[in-house]
C-alpha cells in the first residue's frame, strides 16, 4: 500500500511538472506518461455547453456518453465518484472533474489487473488527480482550440463567443453559500449574462438581459459588465453601482438600448440580502424546499439612457430581505417563464417554482438544479429557445455548498456496461 501510494504521489508530481508547458491537447499524453509505472489509464471526458453529454478529448478513445440514464452520468450529475466496469469487465472509477466547484466533466480511472476498486485510498488518490487535471482544463482551455471544440457539439455564434469569454465560471461555492448559473441557448445566446464576485463576507451577484438578441446585445452586455464591476470595486452602493451603469450606457451608445436586470449583495455572515431590480422579473425565494415569495422591493427603471431621464425614479432605495440559513434565492430572466409550447402556453412563472421545489426536495446540488430547469424549458419550447433563458440560484448554506465537492469517501460500486448503462447497485 505504502508503494502505491508514493506511485500516486509521484505521477502527481509529474504532472505538475509537465504542465507548465504542455498545450491543452497534450494533457491526456501527460497523464499517460505519469499513470504508466502505476499500470493505470486515464481518459479526459468534458460536459459539452447544453449539458447533455460529456465528450473524450481523445475522439478515437472513447465515444461521448449520454449524461442522462448513465452511471457516469450520474457521477457527473451528483458529484459523486462512482465504480463501474469497462467493456472487458474490469472495474473501473468514474470521478468527477471539479476546478474549485465548477464541473468539467468525468475522469475515467482504468484499474491495473487485480486492483482493489474498493480501496478507499486510491479513491482519495484519483479524486486528487481529478481535481488538478480539472484546474489545468481550466487554464489551458483559455488558449486551446482543441478543449474548446471538445465542448462544442456545433458551431457558436459571434454573439456567443463574445459572451462566453466574460462570464465567471458557471458555479462557485464557499464556506457559507454556493451559486450557480445557467445560459440557454448555449451556441447563439444573445445578451443575456451573470455576473458575481465574493470579497470580505459579501457576495454581490447580477443577472443581466439586454434589449436585442444578436451581436449588438452582446456588445451591450459587455458594457454593462465592465461598469458594474469598476463600481463594484471602487465600493459604491447597489444605487451608485446602477447610475455608474446608466451613464455609461448612455456615454457608449446614441440610441435607447436598455438593460434589465437584478443586482443584489449577500452579507454572508447575517444573511442580509440588499438587491435593486432595475425592470426585470422579480426573484423569487425558497425556504425549506418551498416558495415563501417574490422580492418585489428595490424597483427602478431599466439601466440605461431612459434611467437616466428618469433620475427621481433611478434613485429608489435598495430593497431588502433577512434570509434564514438554507434559503434559496431564483434570479430568472424572461426567457425562461415567456418559453412558449406549439399551442402558445407560457412555461411560467408557477411551472418554474415547481420545479425548483422539486429540486429541493431531491437534495440535489445546485448546478444540477438549474441543468433540469434549463432542459425543462427547453422540452416545453421543443427544443428550440426564440429567447434568451438564463438562470441563477443563490443557496445561503455550508451544506449547500459541501454540495458542490467531490467527496472520496461517498463513492459507492455499481456496474455499468461498455455502453456505460448503469446496472443495479451493488
Amino acid at each position: 500500500m505504502g508503494d502505491q501510494d508514493s506511485g500516486w504521489r509521484q505521477a502527481l508530481v509529474d504532472v505538475l511538472a509537465a504542465s507548465h508547458l504542455v498545450t491543452g491537447d497534450g494533457l491526456a499524453e501527460i497523464l499517460d506518461a505519469a499513470l504508466a509505472p502505476l499500470g493505470v489509464g486515464m481518459e479526459i471526458f468534458l460536459v459539452d455547453h447544453e449539458q447533455r453529454a460529456l465528450h473524450p478529448v481523445r475522439a478515437d478513445a472513447a465515444a461521448a456518453i449520454r449524461i442522462d440514464g448513465t452511471l457516469p452520468g450520474r457521477a457527473y450529475r451528483l458529484n459523486q465518484p462512482l465504480t463501474g466496469l469497462d467493456e472487458h469487465g474490469e472495474r473501473l472509477l468514474w470521478v468527477p472533474l471539479l476546478d474549485g466547484v465548477e464541473r468539467y466533466g468525468l475522469l475515467r480511472v482504468t484499474l491495473a489487473p487485480g486492483t482493489d476498486a474498493d480501496d478507499t485510498a486510491l479513491h482519495e488518490d484519483a479524486v486528487r488527480m481529478a481535481a488538478l487535471i480539472a484546474h489545468l482544463t481550466s487554464a489551458k482551455t483559455v488558449h486551446s482550440d482543441t478543449l474548446a471544440r471538445t465542448r462544442c457539439t456545433r458551431r457558436m455564434s459571434e454573439a456567443s463567443e463574445l459572451l462566453w469569454q466574460l462570464l465567471p465560471p458557471l458555479t462557485f461555492g464557499c464556506e457559507e453559500m454556493a451559486l450557480s448559473a445557467l445560459l440557454e441557448p448555449a451556441y447563439e445566446v444573445g445578451g443575456d449574462a451573470f455576473d458575481y464576485a465574493v470579497d470580505d463576507g459579501v457576495v454581490h451577484f447580477s443577472l443581466l438581459d439586454p434589449t436585442g438578441h444578436d451581436l449588438s446585445a452582446g456588445l451591450t452586455a459587455a458594457v454593462t459588465l465592465a461598469a458594474g464591476r469598476c463600481a463594484r470595486r471602487d465600493g459604491l452602493d447597489l444605487r451608485a453601482v446602477a447610475a455608474r451603469i446608466d451613464a455609461a450606457l448612455t456615454a457608449e451608445f446614441a440610441d435607447y438600448r436598455f438593460v434589465t436586470g437584478l443586482l443584489a449583495r449577500l452579507d454572508l455572515s447575517s444573511g442580509r440580502l440588499r438587491y435593486v431590480n432595475c425592470g426585470h422579473p422579480p426573484p423569487v425565494l425558497l425556504r425549506g424546499g418551498r416558495q415563501v415569495r417574490p422580492l418585489e422591493g428595490g424597483g427602478r427603471p431599466p439601466l440605461g439612457r431612459v434611467a437616466a431621464l428618469l433620475p427621481d425614479a433611478a434613485a429608489v432605495d435598495a430593497g431588502e430581505e433577512q434570509l434564514q440559513p438554507g434559503d434559496r434565492l431564483l434570479l430568472y430572466s424572461d426567457g425562461v417563464i415567456e418559453a412558449t409550447d406549439r399551442e402558445g402556453g407560457e412555461f411560467g412563472v408557477e411551472r418554474l417554482v415547481e420545479l425548483a421545489e422539486r429540486s429541493a426536495a431531491a437534495g440535489l446540488p445546485a448546478p444540477e438544479t438549474l441543468r433540469r430547469l434549463s432542459h425543462a424549458v427547453q422540452e416545453h419550447q421543443d427544443g428550440v429557445l426564440r429567447d434568451d433563458a438564463t438562470l441563477m440560484l443563490v443557496e445561503w448554506s455550508g451544506r449547500a455548498a459541501q454540495r458542490l465537492v467531490a467527496h472520496p469517501g461517498d463513492l459507492c460500486g455499481t456496474g455499468v456496461d461498455a455502453a456505460g448503462r448503469g446496472r443495479t447497485p451493488r
